[in-house]
């Protein structure tokens, strides 16, 4: 539990809210595609390419950071675009994807969010893994969605308790019906391919991990896999989610299936099913 200095779950999430909304009322203030398109000109702490809408979320996102720091909190932030950034704590972690699902954001493209989650325990922003999660939000900015979970607490869509099925629906074959796959580079699908003809019904390519698992988590599709290593920014808010709701996640070859650290770097895939025998059987669908 949080110290008394700090921020309670719900109080971390209603700061993510806000920042979610400021988010989604600036986006749709750029309506042009050639204005999505614009880059700063700079690679942000996590490799990639900076988009001015992405540099404009994060920065969005670190103002309402900085009210809860001037109220007191105290704690460290990881961001895709600046990296560490010292709040005074490392004992607590904020793990931020201003805009998980870039590519869609700038080709205006439905699906693309907002995702925040909070980890804690001792010096957890050097050496934290994802089990130490205790609360997230991923806000799909396309429908509007808000997804949360406090860990120990459940999850919620909207407000309105998640109550996904505890199983995966198989096709008559045998085959889970509707997968969700990320990272869905050709190379990657191609290598995944015996895997995905000997499990999969159906494929769904939504362009957001974060999403992709909150699909798992509400039951709009069995499973859900990268095809590549992601991010600790990519599948932090969302693993907690999917597990809050009563599914099941791994990440990549661990010793301990919620064993990937947190940090900017793509430790392995993320898998994630409703069950352990739907999720034994994504886990055969990544090729890193």
């Amino acid at each position: 539990m949080p110290s008394p200095s700090q921020p309670a779950p719900e109080t971390w999430i209603a700061a993510f809210n806000r920042a979610a909304d400021r988010v989604r009322d600036r986006l749709a203030a750029v309506t042009s595609t050639p204005d999505r398109l614009a880059e700063t000109g700079t690679t942000g702490e996590g490799g990639d390419r900076t988009l001015v809408i992405d540099a404009e979320a994060e920065d969005l996102v670190f103002e309402e950071l900085d009210v809860l720091h001037e109220a007191g909190a105290r704690f460290t932030a990881l961001s895709e675009e600046r990296g560490v950034v010292d709040y005074g704590s490392a004992d607590v972690l904020v793990v931020i994807d201003p805009i998980d699902g870039s590519m869609n954001a700038k080709r205006g493209m439905p699906h693309h969010a907002v995702s925040i989650a909070v980890a804690e325990g001792p010096d957890v922003a050097n050496s934290g893994t994802m089990a130490d999660m205790v609360c997230g939000l991923v806000a799909d900015l396309g429908p509007d969605e808000r997804w949360t979970a406090i860990r120990g607490g459940g999850a919620w869509l909207d407000g309105v308790p998640i109550t996904a099925p505890a199983t995966e629906r198989l096709t008559s074959a045998g085959k889970l019906e509707l997968v969700a796959i990320e990272s869905a580079h050709p190379a990657h699908v191609i290598a995944s391919g015996d895997a995905l003809l000997e499990h999969v019904h159906r494929l769904r390519a939504i362009g957001a991990i974060a999403i992709s698992l909150c699909a798992v988590a509400g039951g709009r599709v069995d499973g859900m896999a990268s095809l590549w290593r992601c991010r600790a920014v990519d599948a932090a808010a969302g693993q907690l989610i999917v597990r809050e709701s009563g599914g099941v996640v791994a990440f990549g070859d661990l010793d301990a299936p919620l064993d990937a650290p947190l940090d900017l770097i793509g430790h392995g895939p993320v898998v994630a099913a409703r069950s352990a025998a739907g999720l034994a059987r994504v886990a055969t669908l990544p090729h890193s």
